[in-house]
């Protein structure tokens, strides 16, 4: 699972320029925080066509880095969050981004966004997410 940290300005539009270009794509945004501050805008998504989004934000001349997700399964009940990150954490783990993907009383999705994929594996329950080269800053040629 692949995560676009996508940075621009931050002016009306802008979110929805991407959003409707996945969607003429027919791409499924998976998961999306947004936020603004100081005049620019950032956008972190996970999608349901990687390659397809990656063609996308070149096209559209967009700055943005990609990141390996992984997807873990927890049960849905007070304390599995603290644990999860806790463990982490004493592993030397810097979580960058986390996601709730799903969620139902029989347990909880989550995208977790880390700087040691390779560190983290042993310490989660992984239920998706491919390792690979997990911090690849990517600008397009435009």
């Amino acid at each position: 699972m692949t995560e676009f940290v996508v940075n621009m300005e931050n002016r009306p539009g802008r979110l929805a320029t991407i959003t409707e270009a996945l969607a003429a794509f027919d791409v499924n945004i998976e998961a999306l925080a947004a936020y603004g501050h100081n005049g620019e805008g950032t956008v972190r998504l996970i999608t349901s066509d990687s390659p397809t989004t990656r063609r996308v934000l070149h096209e559209a001349d967009l700055r943005f880095e990609e990141h390996t997700v992984l997807a873990v399964q927890l049960p849905h009940r007070p304390g599995e969050l603290a644990r999860l990150t806790r463990m982490l954490a004493d592993a030397g783990v810097n979580i960058d981004a986390l996601y709730v993907l799903r969620a139902n009383s029989d347990g909880i999705e989550l995208a977790i966004s880390v700087d040691q994929p390779e560190t983290a594996l042993p310490h989660l329950d992984v239920v998706g997410g491919v390792l690979g080269n997990s911090r690849q800053p990517t600008t397009s040629n435009g």
